[in-house]
């Protein structure tokens, strides 16, 4: 359904969607968040985060399904004709 995920945060960010730099955005500071060297002061601003951009690309996905639902129902709407009844 979508283009190439495994985008860095540099390509996304000037070849990609806003999608597409969210997921780059959640890659990288899920590894933030994971590494042992992170210090521990910076993780609950990381989880935050992290948080946020999922909600992000969660709102994109719904917005894209509720597009696509209103073109299949106005695709299916067809012209009303008595002669069928």
């Amino acid at each position: 359904m979508y283009p190439d995920e495994g985008k860095s945060v540099a390509e996304a960010a000037s070849r990609g969607t806003e999608r597409e730099l969210l997921i780059a955005m959640r890659a990288r500071i899920a590894e933030a968040v994971e590494s042992p060297t992170t210090p521990a002061r910076d993780l609950a601003a990381l989880t935050k985060r992290l948080m946020e951009v999922v909600r992000d690309i969660k709102a994109i996905d719904a917005r894209a399904a509720e597009q696509e639902a209103e073109r299949d129902n106005a695709a299916s709407d067809e012209a009303f004709d008595p002669s069928a009844i």
